[in-house]
């Protein structure tokens, strides 16, 4: 259920504007015929009819099939490899090692897109790899006609190893005795660090002082405790897959399942060290990618295999046990926290350490980690200030990267668990506490804010929704093994990543014979609905009717307009500010056409309104857009095809903010935890599209609850090798696990945007799972700091607490 309200209590924020506002861009919501309607998404059909074409249905049927050899250990390095027998099996083209490749060093991720070479991600991956940096590292690839001929040859290939210890946690990885995994880019494996204060001399302990000087020791409450998140695979069910050949031209294009063509384009030219120019990347339909597809995997590596092979195709589709340990995962962090309040309901102060486990490879680097502490940071009000100490660190476990909220996830397990935590040691209620200390609308970090706030609103809504109230009584003092309880948690998230990095995209319009016309982007359709609020946003800018924009689904680095890609709940809000500027230079376009086959001096008393050229003071029909279109292609001596590109830049940001709230059941003797209702609010601006707007909220809840349940890549701790990359160990929500949640929307219409709209494809991830363990909490009084919360780990709290 959808619950649109614009509520008298929230409020435009304090902060203001930066540098480049939309007004010449700006569409009273009176005027907008499409955006803001449940439009039926324009995949759907092909999606559905199984029309879509994927890589691997695109994939020629000559092509060579390739497959990786893995490494059998984790840290080390490979000192000979044996691939003779391996060369005799019947239809196998080619072998390569370790030892064949060129020893240039590139970034998987490209990110963030800055000529500062302090932003620029470690340069840290080969084609393949002679030092073995997590189990399953690539080091060899079989080139065949065929996945037998593959198979076959790779059992035959023989290695030998110098194996080191494995490095299993970031403790482990920061011992001064521990291998360094990548000595050219950090001396030790903690290879960044970043420190977050609310003020300059910001010292807890001394805090803590004045702090007891001025309430007394015994009306202040202080929580020391750990909190832990685990590795986590993406799941998407598209593999990981790419295909690269050789064209007529002499360019080496590339096929794959990308959430970022452009960025990927100039990775693999910088892996193969050839120009930018030379390579040509292709992203047709992509089956999910949640971040895992916003690295380089493969392509690099396929892109490589054709110039070996005289230009002839070449496929690779990685195993799903890969997928889930070799390619990308989210980062397992730990948070380390003092929080100090007064018994009365005031945070005082905080002193909070965390440590990534970044794998192998540094995949984004810091950032990541460097976002999940300045959320810590700043979700709250510390009236005595805070300080966020944050250490990245390679160890030998599967690499992390970008996933669904970028840090958030975790971010929100650490201070909402230790918010709860807070309250129900010092007997406060959880909503009034974050009520009275949560981010208010002053908020400036980095040069970004809120430009309207709605956080306070999404909780008063949440709480009606929920019973909160109602429910605290009803719950309290339960006894037996069954009990019930109810929790809730916030967020504030980023919609962009300005002025971090560089922000900008671009879009293209061409009108058609009919009077249609056709979109071209390069932002990425990648599952989430993009293609049709790109539309709905062209659209509604330009005068045209829904059905008349044909977006194209697919990017060509040859031809599609330069966008970054999906990542960062950004696109909406970047690359729909691109959309609506062609779309309103486009109006501009063919009405100074119409102008001219009208005889007007101005096109200032013209408008197009559902697909006519109309006199702006009569609202008098003059001629279709249709007329217009066949004019521009046909009338001798005044033709051309009417188009308009644009390239848009992006100098804003703004936070998205929400909450969630949860009544669960507890079955404490199974360890089962039954959710019998969510509501889910968000402050997410205006919506481009219901329906799509409650789909995302609907799969993020989803995905948390996972993250909160069930979902963890373990680990041998003495090999370091995954012991559940499957799907049948692995344990993802199925639909059985699926919530009918309540859904709301506190629709602020945000001056920053296109369209008043804000981050919304990610936030939904975040608070399902920590609601649920603060509604734990409040049914048992038992506190669990490590997620998942699993049956077993459920159990043996119960247990250690003497409920059961």
């Amino acid at each position: 259920m959808i619950k649109k309200k614009s509520p008298k209590t929230a409020k435009k924020a304090t902060f203001k504007p930066v540098k480049k506002k939309v007004s010449d861009l700006f569409i009273p919501i009176k005027d907008r015929t499409t955006v803001g309607k449940p439009e039926i998404r324009v995949d759907a059909r092909a999606k559905v009819t199984g029309d879509a074409k994927y890589t691997n249905d695109l994939c020629p049927r000559d092509a060579y099939c390739a497959k990786v050899l893995f490494s059998t250990i984790a840290n080390g390095e490979v000192i000979k490899m044996d691939i003779e027998e391996a060369l005799k099996v019947e239809d196998v083209v080619a072998i390569y090692t370790c030892f064949d490749v060129p020893d240039h060093e590139w970034p998987s991720a490209g990110h963030p897109f800055s000529l500062d070479p302090s932003h620029k991600d470690p340069s840290d991956r080969k084609i393949l790899n002679k030092r073995v940096r997590i189990y399953g590292d690539d080091i060899a690839v079989v080139v065949a006609k065929n996945e037998v001929a593959c198979d076959r040859a790779l059992r035959l290939i023989k290695v030998e190893y110098n194996e080191f210890t494995a490095l299993t946690n970031p403790h482990q990885a920061m011992e001064k005795d521990a291998t360094v995994l990548h000595p050219n880019i950090a001396k030790t494996n903690a290879f960044a660090h970043t420190t977050f204060k609310k003020k300059p001399d910001f010292d807890y302990e001394k805090e803590k002082q004045i702090a007891i000087k001025k309430y007394s020791e015994e009306n202040l409450v202080e929580v020391v405790k750990q909190y832990k998140t685990p590795h986590i695979s993406h799941c998407h069910i598209e593999l990981a897959n790419s295909y690269a050949y050789i064209a007529a031209d002499g360019k080496i294009t590339v096929v794959s399942s990308t959430q970022i063509p452009h960025i990927c384009r100039r990775i693999v030219a910088d892996a193969l060290q050839i120009g930018v120019g030379k390579v040509r990347i292709i992203k047709p339909y992509l089956g999910g990618g949640f971040g895992n597809k916003q690295d380089v995997l493969y392509e690099p590596l396929v892109a490589w295999l054709t110039t070996k092979l005289n230009g002839h195709c070449v496929y690779l589709e990685l195993p799903r046990e890969n997928n889930i340990s070799g390619t990308r995962t989210r980062h397992a962090m730990e948070g380390n926290f003092k929080s100090l309040a007064t018994k009365d309901g005031t945070l005082l102060a905080r002193d909070v350490q965390i440590f990534s486990d970044n794998g192998g490879y540094a995949g984004h680097g810091h950032s990541i980690a460097a976002k999940c502490s300045g959320i810590v940071n700043n979700l709250y009000r510390d009236r005595q200030g805070s300080q966020v100490d944050t250490y990245s660190v390679y160890t030998n476990t599967a690499t992390a990267a970008a996933m669904r909220a970028y840090g958030i996830p975790q971010a929100c397990w650490f201070a909402e668990s230790n918010v709860d935590d807070i309250c129900h040691k010092a007997n406060l209620d959880p909503l009034k506490f974050r009520y009275d200390n949560c981010a208010d609308d002053t908020l400036l970090s980095g040069g970004v804010g809120f430009y309207t706030y709605g956080l306070k609103e999404c909780m008063k809504t949440g709480a009606k929704a929920i019973g909160w109230g109602k429910k605290r009584k009803e719950y309290a003092n339960q006894s037996g093994n069954i009990r019930h309880g109810i929790g809730m948690g916030i967020f504030i998230y980023q919609t962009a990543v300005w002025p971090i990095s560089m922000e900008q995209d671009g879009a293209m319009l061409i009108l058609n014979q009919d009077g249609s016309a056709n979109l071209l982007l390069g932002a990425t359709e990648i599952g989430q609905g993009g293609d049709t609020v790109f539309t709905q946003m062209a659209a509604d800018a330009c005068g045209f009717t829904f059905d008349q924009i044909h977006i194209v689904s697919t990017q060509d680095t040859d031809y599609s307009p330069f966008g970054t890609g999906a990542y960062g709940s950004r696109q909406t809000y970047v690359a729909g500010r691109a959309a609506k500027r062609a779309g309103i230079e486009f109006k501009r376009v063919i009405l100074e056409y119409a102008c001219k086959l009208l005889k007007r001096k101005s096109i200032s008393g013209l408008d197009i309104v559902k697909n006519k050229i109309i006199d702006k003071k009569t609202k008098k029909k003059l001629m279709s857009v249709a007329d217009v279109a066949i004019q521009s292609y046909y009338n001798k001596g005044d033709a051309g095809a009417l188009a308009v590109r644009v390239q848009e830049e992006t100098e804003s940001n703004s936070y998205a903010s929400g909450a969630v709230f949860v009544d669960v059941t507890v079955d404490m003797a199974f360890g089962k935890i039954k959710v019998d209702k969510l509501v889910a609010c968000h402050d997410s601006g205006i919506l481009i599209n219901p329906a799509l707007a409650k789909a995302q909220v609907q799969g993020g809840i989803s995905m948390s609850l996972g993250f909160g349940l069930s979902e963890e890549i373990l680990y041998d701790e003495k090999t370091a090798k995954p012991l559940n990359n499957n799907l049948l160990d692995y344990k993802i929500p199925t639909a059985m696990d699926s919530i009918d949640s309540e859904i709301h929307f506190i629709q602020l219409e945000d001056p920053s945007a296109p369209y008043g709209n804000k981050a919304l494809g990610e936030p939904p991830a975040i608070l399902p799972s920590v609601a649920i363990r603060n509604a734990i909490l409040n049914a048992t009084g038992v506190a669990f700091d490590q997620a998942p919360m699993t049956p077993q780990r459920l159990v043996e709290g119960f247990k250690a607490s003497g409920l059961i």
